[in-house]
């Protein structure tokens, strides 16, 4: 075979591969691309539901923070003490986190005269609610596979369609690095698609790949891999809300001795930690422990506090992590919008505007050269066949995304044993005999 004719049936190839994973995926990541901006915004948002609840006016001094905990514990008869947040201004309602169940509820509460003030279950918070939708599509343990395997296959999506916007025969960097105008819709629409593509392609597979922690058949296999020959030291992630759960579910319903809550509190203004600051009940043993939670994972420290003498037994920070745990986290928060401020949050927006994009063009694309009796997908030649590169390269991408392998073989068993063997499927799908 020729080389001007391998090129041709590569490209036809890849393209046919770009068709069906911007098929695979596309609805979901036009859901993703929806609910990830709005969590990008996270920290303004919550700030904005719960503003009604700082600097509250009166006058007088604020009760004990152990007093506070002890109002929100009043409240919920069976619910146990996990978390409450230190504020910085003794006028803000106390952030109590309580357990009853394998629920975990958020109560606010009067730092005087310690009414209640809001009682929310942490899962309907309304970014727990774009969380879930956007990690697990409101389905559960099935929903993070499914959003795995779309983020899987919009990988292959991203390197497929580099691949066919390489510039071969291109004169000038019009349609290339910009659309062209006056041309015509097709070329307007291709050269929309393609131009966006390659100026979202970049982060936009540094989202996808930094989310892969949390999901479940990677995150998985990854947190086991993790544990191999290293001391145990604690993950900022989980494997989604289903892991949350189940973690929460786990965690028991032990009565917590709130008695030495004020000098723990006093002790971590006097540290000067970044905020947010939690102070979370023991887990085992008597050791309270003491985290600052600012956006960036670098200035993020957790101390394991013993109470009475209010003696700081461990400190772990960024710095103490293991390089794969840095690596990640770092990843995650960038994928959050939360690594470098605001242009973060802006390159995030962007983005995912770019991804929503692709997916509009990629539609109008297919509906303007869509044929009567057929899908539209590039129709396989008699003499294609997958060449070693290519091999290698969907070899790799099935073990390094195993979801991606699976369905690459149920795809492949499917077609081979049963589209293949109807005239009318093999038709419409551009497959040979």
């Amino acid at each position: 075979m020729d080389k001007g004719r391998k090129a041709i049936i590569d490209y036809r190839m890849i393209w046919r591969w770009h068709f069906y994973a911007g098929l695979v995926c596309l609805p979901f990541i036009i859901i993703l691309s929806i609910t990830g901006p709005i969590y990008l915004f996270k920290p303004q948002i919550e700030a904005a539901i719960d503003a009604r609840y700082d600097n509250l006016p009166f006058a007088g001094a604020a009760q004990p923070l152990s007093a506070q905990v002890r109002a929100a514990e009043a409240a919920v008869p069976g619910a146990v003490f996990k978390a409450v947040e230190i504020r910085p201004n003794d006028h803000d309602a106390a952030r109590v986190t309580l357990q009853k169940g394998s629920e975990k509820l958020g109560l606010y509460v009067h730092p005087q005269n310690l009414s209640i003030l809001k009682h929310v279950a942490e899962k309907d918070r309304f970014m727990e609610v774009v969380k879930t939708i956007h990690g697990e599509l409101v389905s559960g343990r099935f929903g993070e596979v499914i959003v795995e395997l779309a983020a899987s296959w919009a990988i292959v999506m991203i390197l497929t369609g580099l691949y066919l916007w390489w510039p071969r025969q291109a004169k000038g960097l019009a349609g290339v690095l910009w659309p062209r105008f006056g041309l015509g819709k097709r070329v307007f629409w291709r050269d929309i698609h393609a131009v966006t593509g390659i100026w979202v392609s970049g982060f936009a597979l540094v989202l996808l790949i930094s989310g892969l922690p949390w999901t479940f058949v990677w995150g998985s296999a990854f947190k086991e891999v993790r544990k191999l020959g290293q001391p145990a030291i604690s993950q900022d992630w989980t494997q989604g809300r289903t892991s949350e759960r189940g973690a929460a579910k786990a965690e028991g319903m032990k009565a917590v001795d709130l008695t030495y809550v004020d000098g723990m509190a006093d002790m971590a203004r006097g540290l000067d930690l970044p905020p947010p600051v939690i102070l979370s009940a023991p887990a085992k043993g008597n050791l309270w422990k003491l985290s600052a939670e600012p956006g960036s994972p670098t200035e993020r420290v957790s101390l394991m506090v013993e109470p009475q003498m209010l003696e700081v037994i461990s400190r772990e920070s960024f710095e103490d992590k293991k390089v794969v745990d840095q690596v990640v986290g770092i990843g995650i928060a960038a994928h959050e919008g939360r690594l470098f401020g605001w242009l973060n949050q802006l390159l995030g927006l962007l983005t995912a505007i770019g991804l929503l994009t692709l997916c509009v063009s990629a539609v109008v694309m297919w509906w303007q050269r869509r044929p009567n009796d057929a899908l539209g997908a590039p129709a396989l030649l008699p003499d294609e066949r997958l060449g070693p590169g290519l091999s290698t390269l969907i070899l790799v991408l099935a073990i390094c995304l195993p979801v991606l392998g699976i369905s690459l073989v149920a795809i492949a068993i499917i077609e081979r044993l049963i589209l293949r063997r109807i005239s009318a499927a093999r038709a419409w799908l551009g497959l040979t005999a």
